[in-house]
């Protein structure tokens, strides 16, 4: 039921309205003394469904999850002071990847503003420069319109977090309330038209080139673009390679598709990246892990950068042709407004596939097939690939893990990869599985489903344990996230640096870890750990057929390292295979 116009109603009222109108299904938060009063009319309001977690961090996690696996604007609540602040993290985080979610909370009254008032915070200054907007709401008249330019900015354009806080006040005041929706706000304008000038000029640079690369970031699987980018890769013959926040937007098993890039990423589609005479960039952002040395990335190219985000042309890497706007409309300009050559390119493929070679021999079989006792990373993350056909949406924390689960993973689905790619967040990986569950089977519900697809979530045992409370979410709202801990006992990525560039010097990064196999009984999740290689798989497919949520722990080896490896500030030319 939507509720466009009601008589004298509440701030908190006002508020939760408005949210049912801007389409909002579900909210994750943790309640507080100021907001309070929103919590108090929730119950009378069934068509939102919250979803307490057990911090708040949980919950904006939770949001970015949500959103990032259904393409709609994820929604979390907390308190003031220490439950406003505690969003902090997950709002940078939705920053740098560019993941559209509004996050709510309240603020002490308006009249006690600025006197240091019990969980009184700042949450306007210290979130501006983490936001694309944010706003007090001091009074009831501002409540629908600041919720509807909220949810139009976050979604809008290059998405992002929105950050709102309503003084108590506000909350408790009483008014008439009219829902009217944002289609639009002067001086902003997140959508710029595609100049057809530039379009023909990108196609003249494809035709005239001989060694194309086309690279593929988050932008493609925000705007939908991935059958256009498919579309121009087959009909010009080109490679595809993609960013770690671009990955499962071509399927794994594509012809074209040459694998990922980065510090970590495939030999192929970083030496290819440096002999390229062209890069036809799409949605990205040109991150030092993609790039390595700026000075040596990509010599011989020429830089088309399809971007919606006029910040990101020429910050980091030169640009020969911008085509300014939203990537999924640019691809479809440039599909229909000229004839793409198709070139066989023998020699350029045979360079992919003799690359691909050498990672096989030098890298992936020491993973997939080691001759050591102890189990890998990429083993076990291939273990769960082949048992989920490649169709379970996979989620990493951050650390070896998320690399090894973002290297060995199969993907046949678009937004099949929930990541923290900009600002690399430990303890984001279970509570963002939360919310891509709860998200999946919102969708398939609504689809006449009766579940959507499984989730399945890496973490290592260091970042695991920043938000092990959210297996208490799990449990209360029976929510089926397979849960995969890759123990080490080490802060593994750091302790790979120490043991690299740091003589071994393995200092603060040993964990002393408990019994992650009871914790995760006590909360009657069923749970089981791995030690032995013969038990892996009886284990995984154990795993696939519980019903509900489930706990897997794998021993790994301790000084099971990510390669290949591109050390920081180094050229892409100077990839490491191994210690």
């Amino acid at each position: 039921m939507r509720y466009t116009e009601k008589a004298r109603i509440s701030g908190a009222e006002a508020l939760l309205s408005s949210l049912i109108n801007q389409g909002v299904e579900t909210v994750f938060g943790y309640p507080g003394g100021s907001i309070t009063p929103v919590y108090d009319r929730l119950q009378d309001y069934p068509e939102l469904r919250h979803l307490l977690t057990r911090h708040e961090q949980g919950a904006v996690h939770a949001a970015q999850g949500y959103a990032r696996v259904s393409n709609r604007t994820g929604v979390c609540m907390a308190t003031s002071g220490p439950g406003a602040t505690n969003l902090l993290t997950g709002i940078a985080d939705a920053m740098l990847d560019s993941t559209p979610i509004v996050c709510l909370s309240a603020q002490v009254p308006s009249t006690a503003l600025g006197t240091d008032f019990f969980q009184e915070a700042d949450m306007i200054n210290m979130t501006v420069p983490i936001t694309k907007w944010n706003y007090q709401v001091t009074r009831f008249d501002e409540i629908v319109p600041t919720i509807a330019k909220a949810f139009y900015i976050a979604g809008s354009g290059r998405p992002g977090p929105v950050y709102i806080e309503f003084t108590k006040d506000a909350l408790t005041a009483v008014g008439d309330y009219r829902w009217e929706p944002c289609t639009g706000i002067r001086s902003y304008h997140p959508n710029p038209a595609i100049d057809p000038d530039a379009v023909r000029d990108a196609i003249a640079l494809l035709n005239e080139s001989e060694r194309p690369l086309i690279l593929v970031g988050n932008g493609v699987k925000i705007s939908g673009a991935e059958q256009e980018v498919l579309r121009l890769a087959e009909a010009g013959n080109i490679p595809v390679a993609s960013t770690l926040m671009g990955l499962s937007s071509i399927p794994s098993d594509h012809p074209l598709y040459i694998g990922m890039v980065g510090m970590h990423g495939n030999v192929a589609g970083n030496l290819m990246t440096q002999e390229a005479d062209l890069l036809l960039a799409i949605g990205m952002r040109f991150s030092d892990r993609v790039t390595g040395n700026l000075k040596t990335y990509a010599p011989k190219a020429k830089v088309i950068h399809i971007e919606i985000d006029p910040v990101e042309i020429d910050k980091n890497v030169r640009t020969d042709l911008a085509l300014l706007g939203d990537a999924r409309e640019a691809l479809t300009a440039l599909l229909s407004a000229g004839d793409i050559v198709r070139k066989p390119r023998e020699a350029w493929f045979a360079l992919a596939a003799s690359h691909a070679a050498v990672e096989e021999e030098r890298v992936i079989r020491r993973q997939l097939q080691p001759e050591r006792d102890t189990l890998t990373m990429g083993e076990t993350v291939r273990a769960v690939a082949a048992a989920s056909g490649g169709e379970a949406v996979v989620v990493t924390d951050v650390g070896q893990h998320q690399m090894m689960a973002a290297r060995y993973s199969l993907y046949k689905h678009t937004r099949s990869l929930v990541t923290s790619g900009g600002l690399g967040t430990m303890g984001y990986g279970l509570p963002a599985a939360i919310g891509a569950k709860v998200a999946l089977d919102e969708t398939a519900r609504r689809d006449g489903e009766e579940h959507g697809r499984d989730v399945v979530v890496f973490l290592g045992d260091g970042g695991f344990q920043m938000t092990i409370q959210e297996l208490g979410t799990i449990i209360h709202w029976g929510i089926p996230v397979k849960v995969i801990v890759l123990n080490n006992t080490f802060l593994g990525m750091v302790r790979q640096w120490q043991q690299l560039f740091m003589e071994k010097r393995y200092n603060a990064t040993e964990l002393v870890n408990p019994d992650f196999v009871r914790i995760a009984g006590a909360y009657d999740i069923p749970a089981r750990r791995v030690t032995e290689r013969s038990e892996l798989q009886a284990a995984v497919r154990e795993m696939f057929a519980t019903p509900g949520p489930y706990f897997l722990e794998v021993a790994v080896g301790k000084e099971d390292n990510v390669f290949p490896m591109i050390p920081g500030g180094a050229s892409l030319d100077d990839l490491l295979y191994s210690e």
